[in-house]
């Protein structure tokens, strides 16, 4: 399948591209000349004049012989297959990937203001958040609405959809990026993980504002990031390839990602408590339904109001106010689309028409996300219960299980364990582990319900005073992940609203 956004160059042209990289280590004589039309790591896209790329682990030479009987002139390789058509030969296939993908799409990101967000927590909120603000800014303009791609869902002006991957893989990416720039878009913003930053899948990608927003101790595991050292590091690559840096004070790592991000040619910080910073906010007020700030930036001063109570949304609506300052736009259109701003499953609040419930719908799925939200919610809350259903995935994250616990187990008054994706594992199991360590904290108002939908009902069911009802974990998704397949789930969202309202009018 071949796409009209992809150009057409001399097989010399990648050859150019690799060898500038450090990673081209050969090519057979006279193939330069070769005329590719199409690059892809999918044999079944492969069509005539293709640039195929082997890719992966677990990759076969099948693949490579079914794309040169579909129409592959030349493949890139860490190893020679020995078949009859030309093999770039390159010493890191990962970054060939990168490098191929964004070369094929004409380096679309060079057409396009891009801007990404990375951090432990807050990536998909910071997201909404700015691009919130460029459509407002769009909308005062007359110019297409920005683009988009998050963990959840992406936009990117040409196709829409459910996201796989936080970050997407080099060829996807890169046409995202690609339809952004033939749909007219002036803005694409999107998360940038660790794990894309580490294999390179952004390589190749001028990233015109790159954000740092928190760290924390999360993806530790043999299939993620070893160390704590090699997550950070992963993380603090962003900067490599951004024009503007912008990096929040607040954090415990704060100085040495500005060592590193004040090597970009702009460098811009925020803090919800130093208001040395170059974005900050002051007089904050919180109420049951949000909260309101005067926000300090290098070119004006200006309120908004946060559709959401708690202050580590403030910290990440800065995040997204520096990046749009940076990229020049109007504080009008900043208070504006903060205003306006939704973010699916992150902190979606629900209330019953009495007020006795609030419900909050979040995607806080580690310790320290998870303790960020109880605390926030304490401190705005603080004569109700805060009553936490949530579990841990399987297959990964091991050490959530107890992060999570240990923050459930310090912060909440009542507990309610239940299924959160447990992939490969026993959801039982996973839950158990968790109880352990909410136990250990000397907590015992708490209870597993495996049943996700009957544990939302048991956390409201058994309400006796005003409560806050948390559901984390899975925000807006409609999948549960059950040995490895993705079996339809009704999001938090949705059943947390119909309940409180069964609730409300007695049928529970």
């Amino acid at each position: 399948m071949t796409s009209t956004l992809q150009h057409t160059y001399q097989l010399s042209h990648y050859t150019d591209v690799l060898r500038r990289d450090g990673i081209l280590l050969s090519i057979p004589d006279g193939a330069g000349d070769l005329e590719i039309s199409f690059a892809t790591d999918d044999s079944r896209e492969a069509c005539p004049h293709t640039l195929f790329v082997c890719k992966g682990a677990a990759f076969k030479r099948e693949y490579l012989v079914g794309a040169i009987e579909a129409g592959a002139v030349a493949y890139v390789s860490e190893t020679d297959y020995d078949v009859d058509v030309p093999c770039l030969l390159v010493s890191d296939i990962r970054r060939a990937l990168g490098l191929v993908a964004d070369t094929a799409y004409g380096h679309p990101s060079s057409k396009i203001k891009v801007c990404a967000f990375t951090g432990t927590k807050g990536k998909t909120t910071c997201v909404y958040y700015l691009r919130s603000i460029l459509a407002e800014h769009a909308r005062r303009t007359g110019a297409p609405a920005p683009a988009f791609m998050t963990g959840v869902e992406y936009d990117d002006g040409v196709d829409r959809g459910e996201s796989l991957l936080t970050t997407p893989e080099p060829f996807t990416l890169q046409r995202r990026i690609a339809h952004a720039v033939s749909a007219g878009c002036e803005h694409l913003v999107m998360e940038a993980s660790s794990q894309a930053l580490k294999y390179h899948r952004t390589l190749g990608v001028e990233f015109t504002v790159g954000a740092f927003t928190n760290f924390g101790e999360d993806h530790i595991s043999p299939i993620e990031h070893p160390t704590l050292e090699d997550y950070f590091s992963s993380k603090l690559m962003l900067f490599r390839h951004c024009r503007t840096a912008v990096v929040n004070r607040d954090m415990d790592v704060a100085g040495s990602v500005l060592d590193v991000a004040s090597a970009c040619g702009n460098l811009l910080t925020y803090s919800l408590a130093d208001t040395t910073a170059d974005v900050h906010a002051t007089n904050v007020a919180t109420g049951d339904r949000g909260l309101t700030a005067t926000v300090h930036t290098p070119h004006a001063v200006f309120d908004i109001a946060l559709p959401t109570p708690v202050t580590f949304n403030l910290s990440n609506a800065l995040a997204a106010i520096a990046c749009a300052d940076a990229l020049g736009i109007e504080p009008e259109a900043m208070a504006a689309g903060i205003a306006a701003a939704r973010v699916p499953g992150r902190m979606e609040m629900l209330f019953t028409e009495d007020g006795s419930i609030v419900g909050v719908v979040d995607y806080a799925h580690n310790g320290l996300s998870l303790e960020t939200l109880l605390t926030d919610l304490r401190t705005t809350y603080p004569d109700r219960e805060l009553a936490v259903v949530f579990g841990a995935t399987g297959g990964k994250g091991v050490d959530r299980r107890e992060t999570m616990g240990e923050a459930a187990g310090q912060f909440a008054d009542r507990i309610v364990i239940t299924e959160d994706d447990p992939g490969p594992e026993d959801a039982a199991e996973i839950c158990d582990a968790i109880a352990r360590a909410v136990a250990e904290q000397g907590h015992d108002n708490w209870q597993i319900v495996l049943d996700r939908a009957e544990a939302i009902r048991t956390a409201v069911r058994e309400t006796t005073r005003p409560a806050v009802v948390i559901v984390t974990g899975k925000g807006d998704d409609a999948f549960m992940l059950r040995r490895g397949v993705r079996e339809p789930y009704e999001p938090d969202t949705v059943q947390l609203k119909r309940v409180l309202a069964d609730f409300e009018a007695g049928r529970l």
